[in-house]
């Protein structure tokens, strides 16, 4: 077992530093003693350091970061100036060449290295659409039980905390070779459907390996502003920049067409799962962009665009696809994901929140659901149906992986899709449960061909052993993310005066009732968390004629969807759900624990900001600021740092640090390893 504690002080025969957050390790715990036996591990770093912070959060996850191995890294093919990578005569025979007949492009947020996907859309002769997904071919660099292979499967996906990330392969791949980068030939496996023009309806589908060279690396704001006819974007494509007008102006069009095409075929895609039942589910989603130097620029929460479900859609009837097409050839040892349906009762909140509104939700079947979802607006509240949406999410279980031999097909189901059967194809280059998937294609492929099968594939009982290490990791990854965000957060609030600091104050959103206080959403920064209406001292919230709160003696009543707040004095105020309140934003510090946001409301009225402009202002500028401040911050604790490098230096000698890779890391390896099998052997 290991632990984390933040020593208040240090015994002198403790070899635990003052204000460091350390690992120890539990060996024992005697039935006669209120304490355990164990042993210092190791530090992580100081209390309130953002790189000591971070660690920690790598720790409690069991995310290993160690930089990849000699052995891993001679796996590598060689792409250098002087030994640049290209093509192989070998591969062109066996592969499709779509580099001179597609119009191939992907679109990812600024800043992307790792490009897993890309698009092409095109009509075809006998007046049909053809659509393509074109994914990176990772399995041609990636052999099975390879190092890198088994250190991909080990890791199981690239870790995205708030400002950095920790890839599941090498950069050499990740962002070099596999990423689908703009203007060189890559390898691809790709999906292509042929469309009749006017319904969409698709008359056949192709699997197999290609070669692409895609013409442009968009980001998403720029693609929507073609989308919408503004080609004064063009000046930030930089594949534009070098051309006359006159070859501009054609190519221009011609992607504007593709992405337009695109669109429409999504939104019909997206029609036919909207009636099935697909949801439309909130979550707060925040992204990191990077500089040109790929430092962190901006944390900034996604704005919802046309062309994220235009992607979005597209991956999804890749993924769709290639599930039936795998299960068809495999039908005991397939990967594929299901989200099951939720339990009735967990809609019960959701339910009653609805009501106080005088919206009915409908929670019977997915179709249900989403209609009710749909209808629930409150035209005057905005936040009303992003808050319902959001409480759907939480009631869903986790989508899963599994392997078909384990489960009965009607189990196969994806409810939020409103998919029979759904996996996980489109991102190989950040998760390892798409290796796998792709390498099952290639066999499904090799299998119609009554080619031998290259790679021997997974037999059920080990491919529901690997689902359950991938599901696990997954889970740690979700974690992680939200931890780091939720520091970031609370590391941008500790050094502002609640008091007095205008950012400190914010509208917020009830969007729940408890016993003795609310729970609170703050739009402007994404937080969700408790006010209290009944402090320690006993005393209830009390607001005047204007507004403004104090604490008082008196008592609390809930009720269903309100809560009432009276004094001795006969003062009463009330707050129901969906009210907006002005809340004060401030850090709750702890040393044992993780710093917390605290909310405080501060009047039972709706915010009003002295600067209108600022008020209505986009969140985007303060998760902006968010991350530069707390970078900045960081950044001036290094420098300060510096001047105490000798002292330092004596706390490694002290506590017999190690900066490199220690005995207890690698045995932590090792452990983890032994959750695998590695073998060669896998039966059919």
């Amino acid at each position: 077992m290991t632990v984390m504690t933040r020593p208040r002080e240090t015994p002198r025969a403790s070899p635990c530093p003052q204000d460091f957050r350390v690992v120890v390790r539990i060996d024992s715990w005697e039935s006669t003693s209120v304490y355990p036996n164990g042993h210092f591990v190791r530090v992580l770093g100081r209390i309130g350091d953002l790189e000591g912070e971070i660690a920690t959060i790598l720790v409690e996850n069991s995310i290993s970061v160690v930089p990849f191995s000699e052995a891993q890294m001679c796996e590598m093919p060689v792409n250098t100036p002087g030994n640049p990578w290209k093509v192989s005569p070998e591969e062109e025979r066996e592969r499709q060449d779509l580099r001179k007949t597609h119009l191939v492009f992907s679109i990812d947020p600024k800043g992307c290295e790792d490009v897993d996907d890309t698009l092409s859309v095109r009509t075809l002769d006998n007046g049909h659409l053809e659509l393509g997904v074109h994914i990176a071919d990772v399995t041609h660099f990636v052999a099975p039980n390879s190092y890198i292979d088994i250190e991909a499967r080990t890791r199981a996906t690239t870790y995205y905390l708030a400002d950095r990330r920790y890839d599941m392969l090498p950069s050499k791949l990740s962002a070099d070779l596999c990423s689908l980068l703009g203007g060189v030939d890559r390898y691809a496996v790709s999906v292509i459907w042929e469309l009749d023009k006017t319904s969409y309806e698709i008359k056949k589908v192709w699997y197999g390996r290609t070669i692409i060279r895609s013409a442009y690396k968009l980001f998403y704001e720029a693609a929507q502003e073609l989308l919408d006819g503004n080609f004064n974007i063009v000046n930030d494509i930089p594949e534009f920049r070098d051309l006359d007008e006159k070859t501009r102006q054609a190519r221009l069009e011609e992607l504007a067409w593709a992405i337009g095409k695109l669109t429409d075929i999504a939104r019909h895609v997206r029609a036919k799962r909207d009636c099935c039942g697909a949801l439309e589910l909130e979550g707060v989603e925040v992204r990191v962009q990077l500089d040109e130097k790929k430092n962190i620029h901006d944390l900034i929460p996604k704005q919802p665009l046309e062309v994220h479900e235009t992607v979005a859609e597209c991956m999804i009837l890749a993924n769709h696809w290639v599930a039936k097409k795998i299960w068809e050839s495999f039908p005991h040892q397939a990967l594929l994901r299901q989200h099951p349906p939720p339990h009735q009762e967990f809609f019960s909140e959701l339910r009653e929140c609805a009501k106080a509104k005088g919206f009915f939700i409908d929670t019977r079947s997915n179709k249900t659901l989403a209609d009710s979802l749909d209808n629930a607006n409150d035209p005057n509240d905005p936040i009303v149906n992003r808050l319902l949406r959001s409480m759907a999410t939480q009631a869903m279980s986790n989508a899963l992986y599994f392997s078909t031999g384990s489960c009965a097909e009607e189990e196969f189901h994806h409810y939020g899709l409103a998919l029979d059967k759904y996996t996980h194809f489109t991102s190989p280059i950040r998760r390892y449960s798409d290796i796998i998937v792709h390498r099952l294609l290639m066999a499904a492929i090799a299998k119609d061909k009554k080619m031998e099968i290259k790679d021997n594939l997974f037999s059920n009982k080990d491919l529901e052993e690997l689902c359950r290490h991938i599901n696990n990791r997954n889970r740690a990854a979700q974690h992680s993310q939200k931890q780091s965000t939720e520091l970031f957060q609370c590391m941008y609030f500790k050094d502002k005066d609640p008091e007095n600091e205008e950012r400190c104050i914010s509208d917020g959103v009830i969007y729940s009732i408890r016993t003795n206080g609310v729970l609170l959403f703050i739009p402007r920064f994404g937080i969700k968390g408790a006010a209290y209406l009944k402090n320690k001292d006993g005393l209830v919230i009390s607001c005047g004629p204007d507004g403004r709160s104090e604490w008082k003696p008196g008592s609390l009543q809930r009720f269903q969807n309100k809560i009432t707040s009276t004094t001795t004095g006969g003062e009463s105020v009330t707050f129901h759900l969906f009210d907006h309140v002005t809340v004060r934003i401030s850090v709750q510090a702890s040393r044992c624990h993780s710093d917390t946001i605290r909310l405080e409301i501060i009047s039972s009225k709706p915010y009003m900001s002295p600067d209108t402009e600022l008020f209505h202002q986009s969140s985007l500028l303060l998760k902006s600021d968010l991350v530069k401040e707390v970078t900045r911050s960081v950044e001036e604790a290094q420098l300060a740092q510096e001047v105490k490098v000798n002292v330092i230096q004596e706390d490694y000698q002290k506590y017999c640090q190690t900066k490199g890779r220690s005995l207890y890391m690698l045995l932590e390896e090792i452990r983890d390893l032994a959750l695998l099998d590695v073998s060669n052997s896998y039966g059919m």
